[in-house]
Formats: structure tokens, C-alpha cells, sequence
């Protein structure tokens, strides 16, 4: 406890330093937020003016202080003792207390050595000033060390996983019927036996997430927790598929609810070497007549139209809004780079997004009946054929309770697999060397 204190003592209280006009008036904490996830973890606090903060970091045990200046201990702070879960990988705790007016002492105990990232952000959407703590781990995961993992587990469809890891040549397939049994109409047309021989990797992108909520429906509906829930539907189905000789694993940029900012998704896809990107949403439109799902492509000319860049400048906002950290923000995938793979991806992403578009043309209303084009962020992987699914317009009264209907979800991720099964039917993955 000595030591503790010793080492704490150390936090400078700048608040004694501010004249007495400026502490007339406490900062009103608008709301507090612990979102855990196996990345990291995030706490927000949100206030109605901006806050300042000092931190320290102890490694032994291991613990973030934070001295929070122009703020007194209320209820809503001692509500984040209280929103740790047990379950969270990276907190065992959080202790507030006030020592002097107007500083507020935070300490994070942990349970593991980590990497503190401390920011703010100004107000944007429905947010006001959010002082941000994420808690990274020491040793930041690999997500390939993580697909290979998830593939060590038994799946009822498949018998040798890891075997078909290691690539060898493509063959040629033959073409597949778009057409489902009529026995089971939701059921997703099976890729083609002697398609190819090795590991077919497609990254699932689940839209927003955390701290961004996405576009919210009438009656409440968060797009961000309907696309989890599509997207981890799609990904059993994916993982179900059996090819003679191959097999095929999703990759989810995220499995839980927490932000995951625009440009790490493309990096996490990068990074499993995925053979397509599929990112899922359910926008809202400023009218809410705008109904049907629509397919969405990189442009290397601009949008196709204005409803597209619209709904494109919209979805590039998701950094603003999650709460991305600028100061530390990757700078590789700020721009596409329009070279001949980037110009190769585009034309691969829209024989990808013709196929998905036909096959969910045949089970729920188009928005547009061709797919669409504009600069989103979350689709520029120049080696990765990306399209953006919206899977409904969540702004729709009727079209956000489909978007909740377990039947709604399973008809529309089997069309999506059978437009997976169309693309690779007649555009067979290249062989490449992979390594466990």
C-alpha cells in the first residue's frame, strides 16, 4: 500500500494551478461506457465540456492512474465500478476517488500488461466531448494466429481444416446452378467439388460497432448489433462449406461489440491473406420511404451516383464517430492507390457484387437493380475483391423488423453464400503459399 501510494503521489494535481473563475463550474459527466473486447478494451466518459487528464502507467501490478481535472466524484463516475465485467480480458477493476476539488482520481486495475492509449474527441453525431482510455495488449494478437485457431475446432462438415492450409494449384470449375431446392429455398447453392485445392479465406466485416452504433431504426434497431448477427450467421454457413479436396473459413473483423476503425479492417483482412472482403450494413437514408438491399464497389472515377456518395461519405465517418485516436491512426490505407491492382480488384469486386446481387434479387427487394460504386474506405484493399453489402434500409419501419427476423437473416446470408459460390465458380482463387 505504501508502495502505491509512493508511486501514485507522483500524478501532478494541474487543477491547483487553474484560478479560482476557472473551477467555478464542475464538468457534468453525461454518461460512462466500458466496452471489453479480446483486442482491447475501451472506457469512455462522456461530458458536456472537454477534460484534461495526467496518467501514469504501473507495471507492477499492473494499473493506469489518471488524474481527471475539472470534474467532482458523482454518481454517474462510480457507476464504471460497477460496469466492469468479470469476463473483461483486460480489467479486473476501477477504483474513483477525489482527493482535492476538482480531480478526480481514476485507477484501472488490470489484468494483464498493456499499451494505454488516452485521448479526446469533440463532439460529433449524438456524442458530446468523450475523454477515451483504450487498453491494448502488450503483445497485440495476430488475427491469422487467431483464424488458425478457430480452425483447431471441430466442425460437423469438415474433417482436415489445417490440411488444405498449405495451397497448391488451382483447377477450373464448372458452373453452378443460381437456383435453390425447392425443398429448402434458403439454403445456399454448395461451391463447386474440384473448384480448387486449397484454403478459401473470405473476410466478414461487420459495419460499426462500440462506440459507434451505425444508422438506428424507428423502433430503436441498432444497425451495428443486426449486421453481428448476419454476419456470424454468414460465418457458419461459410465455415459449413465442404469442397472436395478445399474448404472454406470466415474471417470476422469483428466478433463483439467494440469500434474497430475502418482502416484496421482492411489491414485484418490483409493480414489472413482473404480472397474477398464482404462488408455488411443496414444504412438509413434521410427519407424514410428508401427501402431494398444494394451492392457497393470501389470507384476509381467517382460515385455513381449521389444517393452512393452520400451513403459512401456517411459510412467513412465511422472513425469520427467510434472515436478513432488520430495521433496514432495507420497512414497506409488513407487513400487507394489506383494502380492496375487496385484497377484489376475493382473489376473482380463488381463481378462479386453482380453475383451477390442476383442472388439477393431472388429472395428480397433491390434497391438498385446494378451495382454501385463510390470511395468507401472500408473497400480499398488494392489485392482483396471488396463489396459493401446493405443488407436493408434500417431507416424502413417495415424493413428494420425484417432485419430482426431470424427467417429474414437466414434467407439473405444464404443468398449472399450462393453469390460467393457464383464468383468462385467461374473465377477459381490463385494458388498461393500459405504457412502455419
Amino acid at each position: 500500500m505504501l508502495k502505491r501510494r509512493k508511486v501514485l503521489s507522483i500524478l501532478p494535481y494541474t487543477a491547483l494551478l487553474l484560478g479560482a473563475a476557472e473551477l467555478a463550474r464542475a464538468a457534468a459527466i453525461v454518461a460512462v461506457r466500458v466496452w471489453p473486447a479480446a483486442d482491447y478494451t475501451r472506457v469512455t466518459i462522456e461530458s458536456d465540456v472537454a477534460l484534461s487528464t495526467t496518467q501514469v502507467f504501473i507495471s507492477d501490478p499492473p494499473r493506469l492512474a489518471l488524474d481527471i481535472t475539472g470534474i467532482d466524484l458523482n454518481p454517474e463516475l462510480r457507476e464504471l465500478v460497477a460496469k466492469v465485467k468479470s469476463d473483461d480480458p483486460f480489467i479486473s477493476g476501477i477504483r474513483v476517488g477525489q482527493n482535492v476539488p476538482n480531480v478526480v482520481r481514476l485507477v484501472i486495475d488490470l489484468k494483464q500488461q498493456a499499451k494505454p492509449q488516452v485521448f479526446t474527441l469533440t463532439p460529433v453525431a449524438a456524442y458530446q466531448h468523450r475523454l477515451v482510455v483504450d487498453l491494448y495488449p502488450a503483445m497485440a494478437t495476430d488475427p491469422l494466429d487467431a483464424l488458425i485457431a478457430g480452425m483447431k475446432k471441430p466442425l460437423l462438415t469438415t474433417t482436415d481444416p489445417l490440411g488444405d492450409l498449405i495451397a497448391s494449384k488451382s483447377k477450373p470449375a464448372p458452373a453452378i446452378s443460381p437456383k435453390t431446392t425447392a425443398s429448402n429455398p434458403s439454403q445456399p447453392s454448395p461451391i463447386a467439388a474440384g473448384q480448387t485445392d486449397r484454403l478459401i479465406i473470405v473476410a466478414i466485416d461487420a459495419g460499426h460497432g462500440g462506440e459507434d452504433p451505425g444508422a438506428i431504426g424507428p423502433a430503436g434497431t441498432k444497425e451495428k448489433d443486426v449486421v453481428l448477427q448476419m454476419a456470424q450467421i454468414l460465418q457458419s454457413k461459410i465455415n459449413s462449406q465442404q469442397v472436395k479436396g478445399s474448404t472454406m473459413r470466415a474471417f470476422l473483423t469483428r466478433d463483439g461489440d467494440y469500434f474497430v476503425p475502418l482502416h484496421q479492417r482492411v489491414q485484418k483482412a490483409q493480414r489472413v491473406k482473404a480472397d474477398l472482403f464482404v462488408s455488411i450494413h443496414a444504412d438509413a437514408f434521410f427519407t424514410p420511404t428508401a427501402r431494398g438491399a444494394s451492392v457497393f464497389a470501389l470507384s476509381e472515377r467517382g460515385a455513381s451516383s449521389s444517393a452512393a456518395r452520400w451513403i459512401a461519405d456517411k459510412e467513412n465517418k465511422a472513425d469520427s464517430v467510434g472515436g478513432l485516436n488520430i495521433k496514432v491512426k495507420d497512414v497506409v490505407v488513407k487513400r487507394a492507390l489506383f494502380d492496375m491492382s487496385t484497377t484489376a480488384q475493382i473489376k473482380d469486386s463488381l463481378l462479386l457484387g453482380n453475383g451477390m446481387l442476383t442472388e439477393i434479387g431472388g429472395m428480397a427487394k433491390l434497391h438498385k437493380g446494378s451495382v454501385e460504386q463510390a470511395s468507401f474506405a472500408v473497400l480499398k484493399a488494392p489485392d482483396i475483391p471488396s463489396v459493401l453489402i446493405e443488407t436493408a434500409f434500417i431507416s424502413h419501419p417495415e424493413e428494420e423488423q425484417k432485419l430482426r427476423d431470424p427467417e429474414y437473416q437466414d434467407q439473405l446470408t444464404s443468398a449472399i453464400v450462393r453469390g460467393l459460390a457464383r464468383y468462385f465458380a467461374k473465377n477459381p482463387p490463385l494458388a498461393r503459399n500459405r504457412s502455419t
